[in-house]
């Protein structure tokens, strides 16, 4: 299938069929474009992607006035081509299946069950085409009680636990439940759903058979409690909600300091006693109840008022300056424009600015991957709906007036 460019990355050779919306599977789905899969964004004609819409803020054009891509949607769909098919008309069934057919990997994530009227589910195509990779991602998975509830990110962070400890604990100012700060069900559902393909593909290189992959939102979100389900499921004790607190390293919290906060990320008693020094204290790093880390957790209440004490004598730039001369992890509590200025972050160059048709430039953070014998480039934004719906058509063989005709009726 021809293209605009030649691909580069070590999935140069990989096409992918999304047919996916929102920002789960997207998400896996720029992962693949970034390493320079072909991705073919499959959208509903006239309308595309819901986060299209799901602003402001929305990326201006060349003249400064609101073009109708959506930052949300500018932040997930890097790299991949547009391709406006009306799926519910058998003529657009009818390319999406010829598209599967010259694919690697189909990924989705409609309702479970939903795209089987359409031929377009894992049983029609792979029974079709054996070596397809197909990934399913849904909110519950294909089957049990829940299989045909939807789902979003905020009520799967609330019913998978992560809310249940992230927040201020209970009789401080701020106490309650919350979420976090951006969709991380949603990424983390797209980094497990990119992983997966991924072993599907590995796999299918040594016995040349596909696969289907069921991957649900939940079962991301249970998963990835991590050390807090361990702690209950070992210590028997429901986890609480404790703030910035680590429930099983201590200190590692936020702390005020004279003008400002920092946190503090102590991990073990070797940087403990490095703290105390660097601070004026190095009695603190013997003291019994505090030299030993599970000391410092259980005496938590003790230590944390000598912090903010000591700490409170001195300006954040002094007490950084002293923890990173000894050794101590601590940083700044950088807003997202301070993170874009960090020196490091500048030299990493991960914000790139790319060419978008409409804007000029459409600026990126660009994918934190680091190939040396196949580098990832960065040469197509994110698309406008149905920017490619043309060059796709025509490469299947759609001449220009079968491209008329299903533009003239709906179906692109």
């Amino acid at each position: 299938m021809a293209e605009d460019a030649p691909r580069s990355g070590p999935l140069s050779h990989v096409r992918v069929l999304d047919l996916s919306r929102i920002m789960a599977a997207p998400w896996a789905t720029q992962i693949m474009a970034d390493m320079g899969a072909d991705v073919i964004k499959v959208e509903r004609p006239g309308a595309g992607d819901d986060t299209r819409g799901w602003g402001p803020p929305f990326l201006q054009d060349r003249d400064g006035n609101p073009t109708k891509e959506a930052g949300y949607f500018l932040s997930v769909n890097r790299g991949k081509r547009s391709l406006t098919i009306d799926m519910a008309q058998p003529e657009g069934q009818a390319v999406l299946r010829r598209l599967a057919a010259e694919s690697d990997i189909v990924i989705e994530n409609f309702k479970a069950g939903a795209l089987a009227k359409y031929g377009l589910d894992a049983a029609t195509l792979r029974a079709a085409h054996p070596k397809l990779i197909y990934c399913s991602v849904t909110g519950f998975g294909q089957d049990g009680p829940r299989r045909d509830q939807a789902a979003y990110d905020f009520a799967i962070q609330a019913m998978g636990g992560l809310m249940s400890v992230t927040g201020e604990r209970d009789g401080m100012p701020g106490a309650g439940p919350q979420k976090v700060g951006v969709p991380i069900i949603d990424l983390m559902t797209g980094m497990y759903a990119a992983v997966a393909v991924l072993a599907a593909l590995a796999r299918r290189a040594e016995t040349g058979q596909g696969e289907t992959i069921d991957l649900a939102m939940l079962d991301v979100g249970a998963a990835f409690l991590a050390n807090q389900a361990m702690n209950w499921l070992v210590g028997g004790k429901t986890p609480q909600r404790g703030g910035n607190r680590h429930p099983n390293i201590q200190p590692q919290d936020v702390f005020p300091c004279a003008d400002g906060y920092l946190v503090l990320a102590v991990g073990n008693d070797g940087q403990f006693r490095k703290l105390c020094e660097a601070i004026g204290q190095p009695g603190w790093g013997t003291d019994p109840r505090f030299a030993a880390n599970a000391g410092r957790v259980r005496n938590n209440a003790e230590l944390t008022p000598l912090l903010h004490e000591a700490f409170g004598r001195l300006t954040q730039a002094e007490l950084i300056a002293r923890l990173d001369a000894a050794g101590v992890p601590c940083a700044p509590i950088n807003t997202v424009p301070q993170v874009f200025d960090d020196p490091q972050i500048r030299h990493r160059e991960m914000l790139r600015h790319l060419p978008h048709p409409l804007a000029g430039t459409v600026p990126q953070v660009v994918s934190p991957l680091r190939f040396a014998e196949s580098p990832l480039r960065y040469d197509r934004a994110p698309p406008t709906l149905g920017q490619h719906t043309d060059e796709i058509l025509e490469a299947l063989g759609i001449d220009a007036t079968a491209r008329a005709s299903l533009a003239e009726r709906g179906v692109v």
